[in-house]
């Protein structure tokens, strides 16, 4: 277990990388994305058409809970996909998941509260808890485990020192790594038998390639769900999440959303209405993702990189680079500047044993998979 210390906010390094890899880019560099974590298609066209037909209308805020009609969509997806009912009341959709989780901490927790999270995880989590002025305490995760969070671990890590949240995603990110349905019980369990409030962050549901993705919702109505259109509808720039809130926190996460960002976007509304319902375009794009997956996993391994088992969702690879460097920045820097290859140092998602390690997003083509393979290849000879 780690403890951060209050000035321990830290860049985003994956957005730097990126930054960075724009600029060669408009210099006349070729660039393989696999820094960010975004898919490399559109929305479904139905919703490109919805987006259309809805521009030459006044784009005024909606309800700061949100439209009705996503709401509403979103009971029907928890009812279909997870057997869930939910009260539309009790979702507030968000600008990203980025507002859910300052609008959960700030609902569910008192000023200085301390909050656990994994490690590895996303480096958001730790830069947005510290900028709000919440106490942090990690909880390392093993390769030895799969990355897999347990109650175990919940448990020695409040002993030690005491805890009133936690945190985390399944699937993961950068691990990729998933929870299934008893391992999600038993972080529930813990949670509820040590009286910590749980934050399941289920941005990268639908992305699990081992079956369905298990929702907290479907063992607890305790937990507050974040989740997001960005990564399963392909609409990372669109801004849109959602939250689901126990009752009692309703109210006051809607009066928090009035008063610091009023509403979601209403264009993005609409469009994450529409996405609701093109569920097999999302399977389409996953398919790539799929394919994407082993061949990156196959190609990395074959470089020398240290590969574990093909992750059990999202779409990344968080791959040992030992034989090559113990300095992920310096290695990330070098393969952008002389391969023309953007991926993200492992300190951005660990910052005691991160320098070890770096992340690959698969999101993308499998053309921009294949070339950045071969570029890689000619570097490390």
């Amino acid at each position: 277990m780690t403890d951060l210390p209050a000035d321990g906010l830290m860049p985003f390094h994956a957005m730097e990388i990126l930054k960075r890899a724009k600029v060669l880019e408009a210099s006349g560099r070729s660039i393989c994305h696999l820094e960010v974590g975004e898919p490399g298609s559109p929305p479904a066209p139905k919703v490109l058409e919805a987006v259309r037909q809805a521009l030459p209308q006044a784009q005024g805020y909606t309800n700061a809970k949100g439209l009705g009609e996503l709401r509403e969509g979103l009971v029907a997806y928890y009812q279909n996909q997870h057997d869930v009912v939910v009260d539309a009341d009790a979702i507030v959709c968000t600008m990203g998941s980025s507002a859910g989780f300052i609008l959960a901490f700030h609902t569910a927790f008192r000023p200085g509260a301390r909050i656990a999270i994994t490690r590895p995880g996303y480096p958001a989590y730790v830069n947005t808890l510290l900028g709000l002025g919440f106490g942090i305490t990690e909880i390392p995760l093993s390769v030895s485990n799969g990355w897999r969070l347990t109650g175990a671990d919940i448990a020695s890590a409040h002993a030690e020192q005491p805890f009133e949240g936690l945190l985390f995603a399944s699937p993961a990110n950068p691990t990729g790594a998933a929870i299934d349905r008893a391992g999600l019980a038993d972080i529930i369990a813990t949670c509820e038998r040590l009286g910590i409030t749980l934050i399941s962050d289920e941005i990268y549901h639908g992305l699990d390639y081992r079956g369905p993705s298990v929702s907290a919702l479907e063992l607890t109505k305790n937990a507050i769900i974040i989740n997001s259109f960005s990564k399963y509808y392909c609409m990372t720039g669109w801004r849109i999440g959602w939250m689901v809130l126990p009752e009692k926190l309703v109210r006051r996460a809607e009066i928090l959303q009035q008063n610091l960002f009023i509403s979601a976007p209403t264009l993005s509304q609409i469009a994450a209405t529409v996405a609701l319902g093109e569920r097999d375009y999302a399977e389409e794009q996953k398919a790539g993702y799929a394919n994407n997956r082993l061949a990156l996993d196959d190609g990395l391994r074959a470089l020398g990189f240290d590969v574990g088992g093909a992750s059990d969702g999202a779409f990344y690879a968080y791959v040992g680079i030992s034989k090559f460097s113990n300095d992920s920045m310096a290695f990330c820097e070098a393969m952008l500047e002389e391969a023309g290859v953007a991926m993200t140092p492992g300190i951005d998602f660990d910052r005691v044993n991160g320098q070890g390690y770096v992340r690959l997003s698969y999101a993308g083509k499998s053309e921009t998979i294949a070339l950045a393979l071969e570029r890689m290849s000619g570097f490390l000879r």
